[in-house]
């Protein structure tokens, strides 16, 4: 599946669903959130979006423990998780989507460019995925935005596998 196919299916998916989706972004600054708008009829879905680039936001905004983020930094899988429950939670959606990591060129809180962290909450929990993606800052923003829209189709049961869930209520 090509890269813009996937946002509307996603939202194609949660719609029959009756789920709502709410993103919650720091590296991909709003990515996510712009390819779910991009599709016509979006906001039948699409509650909102977080960019919650700066540290201290991820726990202000998004209730992420500060004690897990001065431990382990922002960049980190357990962050991205929480992140994504922490889009449900303040955007009143069914689903949270949530990326975090580093675009480069300078590594940060120990991890390298490349490096990053995506999480999919729903009611029955969350899933998270963790790659190192290479490329230039761009490209690398871009594969995330891709990486937590396919774990999202993945994780609802849209692709054809087993960690699909029922519909809410």
């Amino acid at each position: 599946m090509t890269p813009d196919r996937l946002a509307p299916e996603l939202l194609d998916a949660l719609g029959r669903l009756g789920w709502t989706v709410g993103t919650a972004e720091s590296l991909t600054g709003g990515l996510v959130a712009s390819a779910l708008v991009e599709v016509p009829g979006a906001s039948r879905v699409f509650r909102g979006g977080v960019v919650a680039y700066a540290t201290d936001l991820k726990a202000s905004m998004l209730g992420v423990d500060a004690e897990l983020l001065a431990a382990r930094g922002a960049v980190d899988p357990a962050v991205a998780e929480a992140m994504a429950h922490g889009a449900r939670d303040l955007l009143g959606a069914d689903v949270g989507l949530a990326t975090t990591g580093v675009a480069g060129p300078d590594p940060q809180d120990g991890a390298q460019a490349g490096t990053v962290h995506v999480a999919v909450a729903t009611p029955s929990g969350a899933h998270g995925a963790s790659a190192w993606l290479p490329g230039d800052r761009a490209a690398v923003r871009a594969a995330a935005r891709d990486l937590v829209l396919r774990l999202a189709l993945d994780v609802i049961g849209a692709r054809g596998n087993t960690r699909g869930v029922g519909r809410v209520g």
